[in-house]
C-alpha cells in the first residue's frame, strides 16, 4: 500500500505539468498532422502525425499563449491556461496558391537532371533547427512542362568523424513548395507536403522521390524548401524531444535551438545561385537571401559556403 501511495505521488506531478494537445481540422474533426506551433518568443514545436503535441508547463513554464499553424488553415491563438485538450484549426483554402498543373501529363518526355553539391566538411555545414527553413529555386527546363520527379538532397552524416552508436534514430524532414515572388519565396504551394526520414547512417546525397506527387514547376518556377522536424522515435513517429537547451550566460538563461543531424553541406559552388533561409518562429517568418545581410558573422558566409545546392531529377514533357 505504502509503494501504491508512493507511485502515486511521484506520477502525480507528470500528470499536472504535462497534457496533450490534439490539432483537428474543424470541419471534419480529423488529426492535422505536424502542424506549427509558436510559442511567440521566437522559438515553438511541431505536432506529430497523429496532430498531437505534449505541453509541459515545466518545460515551457514562462509560456502562456501558442500560436498554431498549418497549411491551408487560419493561424490560431490560444492560452494556456487551462491547456485544452483539442485545437481546432477553421479550413482557409484562399491562403493557398493555385497549383499550376495539378493532374499527372501523358505523353513523352525527356529525363533531365540537376546535380547535388556535396562535401565531408562538418565546418561548412548549415546546423539544422527545429526554427529553420532552407528554400532554393527551380525553374522550367527549356521553358517545357517540367515536373520535379526525384529530389536530391545534399547531406553530411558526420560517418568520418563521430560514431552514431546506438540509440540513433532517423531524423524526420519536411518538404514544402512557395511561388517564385520576384526571386523570393512567396505564398506557399498547395502541393501536398512531402515528410519523409533520414536514417542517421545516410551519408553524401538522399535520394527522394516525389513523382507521385506531380509537382510541375510554374512558367517563373518555384521554391523547395527542407525543413527538419526532429527526431523519430523507435516506432518511426515523431518523437517528443526536447527542441531547446538552457545556457547560462551574462544576460540570464537563454534558450538556445538544439541542431539536429544530418547536417545540410552548403557549397562554394554555383555562385550565382542564392538560397533562401528563415526562422519560422522569429521575424514574421521572413525569408532572407543567405549572404551578409542576413549575418555578416557566419562563419558560412565568411568562408564563401552560401548556397544549398539541392538536385533534382526532371520530366520534361514535349507539350
Amino acid at each position: 500500500m505504502k509503494l501504491l501511495r508512493y507511485l502515486f505521488i511521484c506520477i502525480l506531478p507528470v500528470c499536472i505539468t504535462a497534457q496533450n494537445i490534439v490539432i483537428v481540422d474543424s470541419l471534419n474533426n480529423e488529426p492535422i498532422p505536424f502542424a506549427t506551433i509558436s510559442f511567440g518568443n521566437g522559438l515553438g514545436n511541431f505536432a506529430d502525425d497523429d496532430g498531437m503535441f505534449t505541453f509541459s508547463a515545466k518545460k515551457y513554464a514562462d509560456i502562456d499563449s501558442l500560436y498554431i499553424s498549418a497549411m491551408g488553415y487560419t493561424e490560431k491563438a490560444i492560452a494556456i491556461d487551462p491547456v485544452p485538450e483539442k485545437v481546432r484549426l477553421r479550413p482557409e483554402v484562399s491562403q493557398l496558391s493555385e497549383v499550376v498543373v495539378s493532374a499527372p501529363k501523358e505523353g513523352k518526355f525527356k529525363t533531365r537532371k540537376r546535380k547535388a553539391t556535396t562535401h565531408s566538411d562538418i565546418f561548412a555545414c548549415w546546423l539544422p533547427t527545429v526554427e529553420s527553413e532552407v528554400a532554393v529555386l527551380f525553374k522550367r527546363t527549356d521553358g517545357k512542362p517540367t515536373q520535379i520527379a526525384r529530389l536530391l538532397l545534399p547531406i553530411n552524416a558526420e560517418t568520418q568523424y563521430k560514431s552514431k552508436g546506438k540509440g540513433a534514430f532517423p531524423t524526420l524532414f519536411r518538404i514544402q513548395f512557395y511561388e517564385n515572388k520576384g526571386g523570393l519565396p512567396g505564398m506557399q504551394i498547395g502541393y501536398e507536403e512531402v515528410v519523409f526520414s533520414i536514417p542517421a547512417e545516410a551519408d553524401k546525397v538522399f535520394d527522394l522521390n516525389v513523382a507521385e506527387k506531380s509537382i510541375f514547376i510554374p512558367e517563373n518556377g518555384l521554391f523547395a524548401s527542407l525543413q527538419v522536424l526532429g527526431y523519430t522515435n523507435k516506432a518511426g513517429r515523431l518523437a517528443q524531444t526536447k527542441k531547446y537547451r538552457e545556457v547560462k550566460t551574462p544576460r540570464g538563461v537563454q534558450k538556445i535551438s538544439t541542431s539536429f543531424r544530418p547536417l545540410l553541406p552548403f557549397t562554394k559552388e554555383t555562385p550565382t545561385q542564392k538560397t533562401y533561409v528563415r526562422r519560422i518562429f522569429f521575424n514574421n517568418k521572413k525569408w532572407q537571401v543567405f549572404d551578409k545581410t542576413y549575418n555578416k558573422n557566419s562563419k558560412l558566409i565568411q568562408t564563401g559556403h552560401r548556397n544549398y545546392n539541392m538536385g533534382a531529377i526532371f520530366k520534361v514533357y514535349e507539350n
